[in-house]
């Protein structure tokens, strides 16, 4: 019948749908510009593939979904007890814990087979990568640095794929995966604000749980400080132009805003912050990278 595979479209459209809000796919926005700028100035006077680059997009989209349905798994009980996420996927039952288990087991695979599509070293320091990402799930159960970890696991995302690139790391990426690391860290921060007061009830370590929400305004403004400084010593050691530094300085002025609309007294532009300004830190960025590297 003409219409009897609308059920069965419509169902596993909602499926994946469904686990991509498990994920938060969407967010991949954040890091993923980051590992393309890495591979667009690795890519200079050595030439890439379409078949690298759909690698390196893999890879980065893989690992991503592995860490975040690991830290679904390993948080459903916490995520039952907090009001934020207490209707998160696992906690409502409309994804199942074997679903998720599998989800995170399949992406770690394509993760690592993508890994070794790029080269040998690539394959033998995907099981690193892998302890990275997953981690950091266990790592605010006992220290508030839980945030730089998390931007260490992400910040590592540039170096991969200058080395899936070149084969080897270099100076410029290493800035980069300070750059992002320290991003990362800072804008978790911010997240983290939402939930200090639970955090201190069930004993989860954060830096606002820990310290306020004063130094945790202020140390994240300082990480983003520190991100813009990595920047501008990755742009110099990879020999780049005007266009990248432009990039960098609307990368400066969106955390000057982003930090503008934040107040200790006053939080409720916090969504603003995280979420929309950071997306648009990642793809100005990108997008000054990617054009200073095809004009020259």
């Amino acid at each position: 019948m003409p219409g009897s595979s609308a059920p069965s479209k419509t169902s596993v459209l909602s499926v994946v749908a469904t686990f991509g809000r498990m994920v938060k796919f969407s967010h991949t926005v954040f890091a993923l510009p980051f590992a393309l700028a890495a591979t667009a100035i690795a890519a200079r006077g050595h030439g890439i593939t379409a078949a690298q680059v759909l690698a390196i997009l893999v890879a980065m989209a893989a690992a991503r979904t592995a860490a975040m349905g690991w830290n679904r798994i390993v948080d459903r009980r916490l995520d039952a007890r907090n009001p934020r996420t207490a209707d998160r996927e696992l906690p409502t039952g409309k994804v199942s814990l074997l679903a998720a288990a599998l989800l995170t087991a399949a992406s770690a695979a394509v993760f690592v087979a993508a890994a070794a599509s790029l080269g040998h070293l690539c394959l033998w320091l995907s099981p690193v990568v892998l302890v990275l990402v997953l981690g950091y799930s266990f790592t605010k159960r006992f220290t508030w640095l839980c945030h730089l970890f998390l931007g260490l696991a992400i910040g590592v995302a540039p170096a991969g794929a200058w080395i899936a690139v070149r084969g080897e790391l270099g100076i410029p990426p290493i800035w980069l995966v300070a750059a992002v690391a320290t991003w990362i860290g800072g804008f978790d921060i911010l997240y983290a604000l939402a939930d200090r007061d639970f955090d201190r009830e069930a004993g989860i370590h954060s830096i606002p749980a820990r310290f306020g929400v004063p130094a945790a305004l202020a140390v994240s403004a300082a990480l983003h400080l520190g991100t813009v400084l990595a920047l501008l010593a990755a742009g110099q050691a990879a020999g780049l132009g005007a266009i990248y530094y432009l990039g960098v300085a609307a990368v400066l002025a969106i955390f000057l805003y982003e930090h503008s609309i934040l107040r200790p007294s006053d939080l409720s532009r916090l969504d603003v912050a995280f979420f929309n300004l950071n997306g648009y830190v990642s793809l100005v960025y990108f997008a000054a990278t990617l054009t200073q590297v095809l004009v020259g």
